[in-house]
């Protein structure tokens, strides 16, 4: 008489692993510890002895894909070494859609955090670069360091009919003519813009900064 294969035993990285595919399903906001015994296929309370509860299972997610960012290269001046490991965080908080949510609401951070901080601080220090100008860098990245970033000037959304569509766009013109001027002959005009050269534009800003204040020796105290 055959029988069915054992499940897997709990553990807290299966348990991790599954809320990271759940969420990336179904959302951070959907996910709760109900659904997630569900996908597991165990009770809610089997949980409870490998997370605390929903708060630390989402900070548990965010120390599971941190730990996907790749290192910063060796042997690179500090100003690419920084660029390539924040495009690299970047590219694995894209992948999962809840990810910027999930770091901009946690109140504490876990190892994998933290060495991913100490990571980015210790490259610049490598460089030469003072721990005064360190300090300043790290705020000015911000959520950036994260590969993340937040457009917080929405833009009018235009009606469907073409004729209501110039209309609107003429009015606009009249009103608010430097946005209008740009929206209608930048580059991309007329397309959405690409969020991940947009990204790199404003990474690329901060980081020639931060070069250019070094190299002029930069205090805080001036």
């Amino acid at each position: 008489m055959s029988t069915a294969p054992a499940r897997p035993s709990l553990d807290r990285t299966r348990v991790l692993d599954a809320a990271v595919t759940l969420a990336d399903g179904i959302g951070l906001e959907a996910m709760s510890m109900r659904r997630l015994a569900d996908a597991l296929e165990v009770t809610p309370m089997a949980l409870y002895k490998h997370v605390a509860h929903r708060e630390a299972l989402v900070d548990g997610m965010v120390e599971r894909i941190v730990r996907d960012i790749a290192p910063a290269p060796h042997g690179q001046p500090w100003k690419l070494a920084l660029r390539t490991r924040i495009l690299s965080a970047r590219d694995v908080m894209t992948t999962h859609p809840w990810a910027q949510a999930a770091v901009e609401t946690r109140t504490s951070a876990g190892p994998a955090v933290l060495s991913y901080m100490d990571s980015l601080i210790e490259v610049m220090l490598g460089g030469g670069l003072s721990v005064d100008l360190v300090h300043h860098a790290m705020h000015a990245l911000s959520t950036r360091m994260w590969g993340l970033t937040r457009d917080v000037l929405p833009t009018p959304t235009l009606p469907a009919d073409p004729a209501e569509r110039e209309q609107a766009v003429t009015d606009l013109a009249a009103t608010y003519p430097a946005i209008i001027r740009m929206a209608t002959t930048a580059s991309h005009a007329g397309a959405g813009c690409d969020a991940d050269a947009e990204f790199a534009f404003a990474l690329d800003l901060l980081l020639d900064g931060v070069e250019r204040m070094h190299a002029d020796g930069w205090s805080s105290r001036r």
